[in-house]
C-alpha cells in the first residue's frame, strides 16, 4: 500500500516547514482584499503562516503580505486578519 504524501508549505514569518493542514491560508485574489481563506480553497494567490499568535503579531510588524504580494495592502486588512484569527481561537 502506497504512503500518501503530505503537502508541506512554509510560514512566511518564521519559514518553519509544516503540513498544509496545520496553516492558515492568506489569499489574494485578482479582484477583492485580502483575507484568510479557513477552507484552503479559494481562487488567487496564497501565502501562509503557522496557526500560532506570534506568528500572526511577526506578521503585521514585518508587513509580511506586502512580500509575500508584491502589492501594498492596507493595514487595515493585517487587523481584520488578526480579529477574524483571534476570534476562530
Amino acid at each position: 500500500m502506497k504512503v500518501k504524501k503530505v503537502p508541506m508549505r512554509m510560514c512566511i514569518a518564521c519559514h518553519a516547514m509544516k503540513p498544509k493542514k496545520e496553516m492558515l491560508r492568506v489569499v489574494k485574489p485578482k479582484e477583492g482584499d485580502v483575507f484568510i481563506d479557513f477552507t484552503g480553497k479559494a481562487a488567487g494567490r496564497g501565502a501562509y503562516i503557522c496557526d500560532d499568535p506570534e506568528c500572526i503579531k511577526k506578521l503585521r510588524k514585518g508587513r509580511l503580505l506586502n512580500r509575500a504580494f508584491a502589492a501594498e495592502i492596507p493595514p487595515g486588512v493585517y487587523e481584520q486578519i488578526e480579529e477574524d484569527f483571534f476570534a476562530k481561537k
